[in-house]
């Protein structure tokens, strides 16, 4: 599986870790399970882009089976979600879908996720809390 060729947080403390001694890049987490469909999708993704962004961004996956911790607590409902932190802050981001916490739709366009990261890093380093995607994703609006 493409998930292994991410880091991937083992506990809660691991989790807790990442977020908050990473000081000046942007924290990326893929939760979900190395098994389902859209995470191995987006870990290959990601896994590809990794080099890319090393600079601004490092990238981990959590398997929300194993470590639980944070499921109720982020609201870890859906089989995939990428959520951004950037020095121990939760970073939202519009994407149009009505739900700025996180990402939990799969992007297949290298280019198009490193512009979405390098916009979120931005307005990071700018103390913004919530920054506008530069893609609108309304289409792939989760019914709910």
């Amino acid at each position: 599986m493409s998930s292994h060729m991410l880091q991937d947080l083992r506990s809660g403390w691991h989790v807790d870790q990442a977020i908050v001694t990473e000081k000046e890049r942007l924290v990326v987490i893929r939760f979900g399970t190395s098994t389902d469909p859209d995470c191995v999708l987006m870990d290959e993704l990601l896994y590809s882009i990794q080099a890319k962004v090393r600079n601004f961004a490092v990238i981990y996956t959590c398997d929300i089976t194993q470590v639980p911790d944070f499921n109720d607590m982020y609201e870890l409902t859906d089989p995939m979600t990428v959520m951004f932190f950037y020095q121990n802050k939760h970073m939202l981001c519009d994407f149009g879908t009505g739900n700025n916490n996180k990402m939990n739709f799969v992007i297949d366009d290298s280019q198009e996720m490193i512009d979405i990261l390098e916009t979120i890093f931005r307005g990071a380093r700018k103390n913004k809390g919530l920054v506008v995607s530069p893609y609108d994703y309304n289409d792939r609006r989760a019914e709910e």
